[in-house]
């Protein structure tokens, strides 16, 4: 992403954890053996005034104390695709996005952030297509933070831990994604029709062009989430219907345009055969008929082979012509 603050900071072996480990344990010893050296003293004065040389291990003690528990502040362990953003009193000294145990200066503050996609399945919302028809539209979206300093500082989010240990359950993000997605898939909606009323038209509808539309609707939640550093991953409709209060006269509508296609269709390939059966009987000589007789019979054709239901036949046994 452009324009971005964030820098990575680099893990050298001074912030290697086990090392800083193997430090606490011996600070830890000590400071044990300095609470030893106390108590014995004490039992030895037996009610004496306290000396220098008592003075000093008590002291000693609570430097160590305070020096141990600093120190074990400092230690991070950081799982594969999360990371800690580090901030030294207000100012922000770069994002930590290796993998393993640690240990930085105990004074930064050190915020937990997962770099690993999420999925969210954002249920159907009623918009108005472009040509005005409310209609139910769904999404599914795959992000995930790409620039933590914007996820840090450019937004206000509440971040919420869960109960797995080094996780981080990032409702807040949760909440900013499904609001600004919500508010693209308004818009792309309605710059498309749901479909074409007229089957000859090449236009982009909601239904036809689902490809052109998902990319169309990835940009328009990108440019909204950018400004949290969120990387949009997928985008896609993955529901698609008229709102209840329309989808009778809709479905109506469209089974109007099905059996008028089906008629075009039919009665196309009724002339056809019509045709077919006049110049076969022309060119064969069967039989020579009047422009009279050829109306009868395109008629009585076309009515069977346009009818819904099957003709009856009625067979004449006389001549064709009457008197």
């Amino acid at each position: 992403m452009e324009n971005t603050k964030e820098f990575t900071k680099k893990m050298t072996a001074v912030n290697n954890g086990f090392f800083h480990l193997f430090l606490n344990i011996i600070m830890l010893v000590a400071f044990t053996l300095i609470i030893v050296r106390i108590a014995m003293m004490d039992c030895m004065m037996d009610g004496e005034e306290p000396t220098a040389w008592v003075v000093l291990p008590i002291t000693l003690g609570i430097v160590f104390c305070f020096i141990w528990f600093m120190h074990l502040v400092g230690m991070a362990v950081i799982h594969p695709n999360q990371s800690r953003v580090l901030t030294l009193f207000g100012k922000y000294s770069g994002t930590i996005k290796e993998n393993g145990f640690f240990w930085v200066n105990p004074f930064y503050a050190k915020r937990r952030l997962s770099l690993r996609a999420r999925n969210m399945d954002m249920s159907p919302i009623k918009v108005n297509d472009k040509n005005g028809n409310p209609i139910m539209i769904g999404l599914v979206l795959v992000w995930k933070i790409k620039d933590t300093y914007k996820a840090c500082f450019e937004i206000d989010v509440e971040n919420k831990a869960t109960q797995e240990p080094g996780v981080q359950q990032l409702k807040g993000y949760d909440q900013f994604v499904h609001v600004q997605g919500d508010a693209a898939l308004r818009q792309v909606a309605g710059l498309y029709a749901y479909d074409n009323i007229d089957s000859d038209s090449n236009e982009i509808t909601l239904r036809s062009g689902a490809d052109e539309i998902n990319h169309r609707l990835e940009e328009e939640i990108s440019s909204r989430l950018s400004i949290a550093g969120i990387e949009v991953i997928e985008a896609r409709i993955n529901y698609l219907a008229y709102a209840a209060e329309i989808a009778s006269v809709m479905l109506r509508r469209q089974q109007a345009d099905a059996i008028i296609s089906a008629r075009e269709k039919i009665v196309e390939g009724a002339v056809s055969m019509v045709d077919l059966a006049l110049k076969k009987l022309s060119e064969g000589g069967i039989v020579e008929l009047d422009e009279d007789k050829k109306a009868a019979m395109v008629s009585n054709l076309m009515v069977v082979l346009c009818s819904d239901e099957n003709a009856t036949p009625v067979v004449n046994a006389g001549t064709l012509y009457q008197g």
